[in-house]
């Protein structure tokens, strides 16, 4: 499925794209891997992390908002991962131009480089923040995710296929509420703050998140927009497991935050097929046919909705302390 095949990772020096690199050369055998990404020494930094005595690894300066880099970087590449993203929620609504210009402009760019280059599939990476956006971030996100869903109907007669993926917070990334915690924690602190008692998040891992992409470049026809499924936790539950005589403070919701991740709305009921490990929502167009719907999958209810608030599995706070000890925790 990979092997032989000439891979290309935006943003490729993130978590994602590190994890999916080591697992691609670990189990499989590329022809080769092009790390596209703007920071050249994150790209120094995978250099070292990385021994390439197959010399299998590629490093490209380059940014996503510029087409003509793009066009050379795809030239050959067999398949392409879109990790890049401004992703940060306070950064994305200072900088909404910016944002646009990298996870809109940038999304339409790379379309039109893989049709006009050849490349076969491409999968790009999506967020819960996407679904029913409150914040600047998702709501470009959220038009990525319609531009390379419909990037099928563009190729005209070339191969290609664009597929989309939609997680959560990593467990464990920059940015999320374990490392948070975890500083708070070690500088001794007893009082947490909780935006929100209610809350609730999914509970996924990177290693999670690299098989869901790895399941859409297998199987994938082009259109498919892939969920994982996740237990929920409550972000109350998750102090208590990593601190288990902690206080809390209520702070209030922050803008642009939501109270439960929400990654199947129940207007996608209508095209969404539920499967053993993840779900599928299907595209709503004239070029897609069912007959392309991957066989196995169950239709869902009417107005079926997949939440955290929802959901069928929940992690205790025994189960949440057990996992803690299984993930890394990057500042």
């Amino acid at each position: 499925m990979l092997n032989n095949k000439t891979i290309l990772i935006t943003g490729g020096t993130g978590s994602f794209g590190k994890k999916f690199t080591k697992r691609v050369l670990d189990e499989y055998n590329p022809k080769k891997i092009i790390i596209y990404s703007r920071d050249e020494y994150k790209q120094f930094l995978m250099q070292g992390q990385f021994p390439d005595p197959e010399n299998k690894l590629r490093y490209f300066i380059g940014d996503v908002r510029d087409e003509k880099r793009l066009y050379r970087a795809f030239d050959g590449v067999d398949v392409v991962i879109h990790a890049a993203a401004l992703k940060q929620v306070p950064a994305a609504e200072y900088n909404p131009i910016e944002a646009v210009k990298t996870n809109i402009h940038g999304a339409e760019n790379i379309i039109n480089a893989a049709i006009d280059k050849g490349v076969q599939k491409v999968i790009a990476l999506s967020t819960d923040k996407a679904v029913n956006p409150v914040n600047l971030y998702g709501a470009t996100k959220l038009v990525s995710d319609k531009l390379f869903i419909s990037g099928n109907a563009y190729v005209g007669d070339k191969d290609t296929l664009f597929s989309v993926v939609r997680y959560g917070n990593v467990s464990g990334s920059r940015g999320s509420v374990i490392p948070f915690f975890k500083s708070l924690i070690d500088s001794d602190k007893n009082v947490i703050p909780i935006t929100d008692y209610r809350m609730t998040r999914f509970w996924i891992t990177l290693d999670e998140a690299v098989d869901l992409v790895i399941k859409a470049i297998q199987e994938a026809k082009g259109g498919e927009l892939y969920v994982q499924k996740c237990p929920s936790f409550k972000v109350t539950d998750l102090a208590r497991a990593m601190k288990e005589d902690c206080e809390f403070e209520d702070v209030g919701i922050r803008p642009g935050e939501k109270l439960h991740e929400v990654m199947v709305t129940e207007e996608d009921s209508r095209t969404t097929y539920e499967y053993d490990d993840h779900y599928i929502i299907y595209p709503d167009f004239d070029w897609w046919e069912n007959m392309n719907n991957k066989s196995g999958g169950k239709k869902v209810e009417d107005r079926f909705r997949y939440s955290s608030d929802n959901n069928k599995e929940w992690l205790s706070v025994e189960k949440i302390r057990e996992l803690l000890e299984k993930i890394d925790i990057v500042y």
